[in-house]
């Protein structure tokens, strides 16, 4: 299976703090991988084997206290 590239919307992000946890979250979530987050573009994009790890990372990062969507 190939993997997929997703590109997520995160609001609430003012920090590098901020934008470490989000990064740290998604880490954390196996089946995700290389994770980069944009703190100005208020992004963040990983990549996925599963499509429905897709839900897992928004609930992972809500959790955390920020707001993601998907693009």
């Amino acid at each position: 299976m190939s993997s997929q590239k997703i590109t997520l919307n995160i609001d609430g992000m003012s920090c590098s703090h901020c934008s470490g946890t989000v990064k740290n979250a998604l880490e954390g979530i196996n089946g995700i991988s290389k994770v980069s987050v944009d703190l100005n573009g208020k992004k963040a994009s990983f990549e996925i084997d599963n499509r429905d790890l897709v839900d897992k990372a928004i609930k992972k990062i809500n959790e955390t206290g920020y707001k993601a969507s998907a693009s």
